[in-house]
């Protein structure tokens, strides 16, 4: 497959600009289903004019470029409007998640110094008083500037956009990601994955998390159709699946696996269309992918592996066609040098990452960006290892290794173990305080549907296993995981409902 040759100074143009060689078709570029009973299709013709009028809307309203806005929205078709459009005049989007309290949003708000805010009527309120405001559902219309539009040409550290991250580990982090960069991590998505005009690629991950940003960037590159819901809805988007002949579905694994128990509603609709599942942002075990591809039948599980700081999918399937080991997070594509530091060996270690996609830093923090960046190398902090055919395995965060009686436990390598339990549909799990140990590891636990398990099997499991220091100390077996904004786990809820059970 032929992959985009590097242009000498990375790979120019403004990536407001991406869907230019669609920009004339009268084919549905995005399909919002905001309200279900009226789907709104927008072409790509009226996609292009949208993202103008913005563009021109805030040149009227007196930004330049490298001013920012933020964005407060569930997804809609104005919030792509919003994010290309303010990348045509030079003005860095910054998507903010709706899921955070008000001290949140004001945080990165004030960090980004956001000069307007665009919203929607519902998450408006969570905008600090006083703030410079558009409603995506009331003033939207009158924001904007319909007209034609000479975008921004950006230089190589222009920055293109600037997500927050989830700020697990402290406050959120603003990541600057370049336009240079990003339209490499576009046409690497779009032509490794042979995505084309004829894909229905369907997005309910939100809109300010990579994983959906990443669907827009691919599909609308390639000319594809995007079935765009509000939000992740088990109910609609299966019906979204068969509705439209989804080709391409896409999430985190917690969203498969809400869908896979929805077997009377897959029942009902013809799955055939669907001929790749993404799944990234956590790993996904064999009989898992294996449940996937029983629902989807004609579809390729490709689990992938994505930071919003290194690419943001620096690996994927190897391009020469050989087949993809049952969990591997594949090879690193082309234009990225992968490699695993201080770790016991060359082939075990912290991934660092080297690709035009890398951050170009974090933003106001120009100490965690030398952390992170060094010769530029990112640092992911992620554990992997490589096998002897050179592809990588995720083995976990080294800020999620705990110590448990003077053990190094990685989360991931237990919940991958117990994963292999038949009844054991996905398991997550999380260090614990304990009076001798220190921390030990307590599993949750969501069986397969229809098949009985109890805490003490998952436990005898585990001690057969796996290194005794490794069992879990509680197993809390649940229905579903609870979903937090970016449809990850709810590790705090989980949290909570462990020291109620005490």
């Amino acid at each position: 497959m032929m992959v985009p040759r590097p242009h000498p100074r990375g790979y120019p143009g403004n990536l407001g600009l991406l869907f230019a060689a669609h920009a004339n078709s009268d084919r549905a570029a995005i399909i919002d289903l905001r309200d279900a009973a009226r789907p709104r299709p927008a072409s790509f013709r009226e996609l292009d004019a949208g993202c103008n009028a913005v563009a021109r809307g805030l040149s009227r309203a007196g930004l330049a470029p490298g001013d920012r806005v933020g964005i407060l929205s569930l997804n809609r078709i104005e919030f792509v409007m919003t994010v290309l459009g303010a990348m045509r005049a030079g003005v860095v989007p910054v998507p903010v998640n709706v899921k955070l309290p008000p001290e949140g949003v004001a945080y990165i708000l004030k960090d980004a110094g956001t000069r307007i805010v665009f919203a929607d009527g519902a998450s408006l309120r969570l905008a600090p008083a006083g703030t410079r405001a558009v409603d995506f559902d009331s003033d939207f219309g009158d924001f904007l500037d319909p007209g034609p539009f000479d975008a921004f040409e950006p230089g190589p550290e222009s920055v293109a956009v600037q997500p927050y991250t989830s700020g697990s580990t402290g406050r959120p982090k603003g990541v600057l990601l370049s336009h240079f960069g990003q339209n490499w991590s576009r046409l690497i998505l779009a032509h490794t994955r042979g995505t084309t005009q004829e894909d229905v690629i369907l997005v309910a991950a939100p809109l300010y998390h990579k994983n959906a940003l990443n669907a827009i960037k691919q599909g609308l590159t390639a000319g594809a159709t995007l079935p765009l819901l509000p939000q992740f809805d088990v109910a609609r988007y299966i019906e979204a699946i068969g509705r439209y002949r989804c080709t391409v579905i896409s999430g985190v694994p917690t969203m498969m696996a809400m869908l896979l128990t929805r077997r009377d509603l897959l029942a009902k609709i013809d799955t055939g269309s669907v001929t790749t599942v993404m799944m990234g942002s956590a790993p996904s075990s064999p009989a898992f992918i294996a449940d996937v591809k029983a629902s989807f039948p004609n579809a390729e599980p490709l689990v992938v592996y994505g930071v919003t700081e290194g690419g943001p999918v620096p690996l994927g399937p190897d391009l020469s066609g050989r087949p993809r080991p049952a969990g591997s997070i594949g090879v690193p594509y082309p234009g990225t040098g992968a490699r695993l530091v201080g770790g016991p060996s060359p082939d075990e270690g912290e991934l660092a990452l080297r690709n035009p996609g890398n951050m170009l830093g974090y933003h106001n923090l120009p100490e965690e960006s030398a952390k992170r960046l060094r010769e530029g190398w990112y640092y992911t902090g992620d554990i992997c290892r490589r096998d002897a055919d050179g592809f990588y395995w995720f083995v976990g965060r080294t800020d999620d290794m705990f110590v448990s009686g003077g053990e190094n436990i990685f989360p991931g390598e237990v919940e991958a173990m117990l994963q292999r339990h038949p009844a054991v549909h996905q398991a997550l799990v999380m260090p614990f305080d304990h009076e001798l140990k220190g921390q030990v590891p307590y599993a949750f636990v969501v069986p397969r549907n229809g098949v009985a398990v109890s805490e003490d099997e998952i436990k005898q499991f585990a001690l057969a296993n796996a290194p005794a220091y490794q069992h879990p100390r509680r197993v809390f077996l649940l229905d579903q995981f609870p979903l937090a904004g970016t449809n990850k786990v709810d590790r705090e809820r989980l949290r909570q409902m462990a020291a109620a059970a005490k």
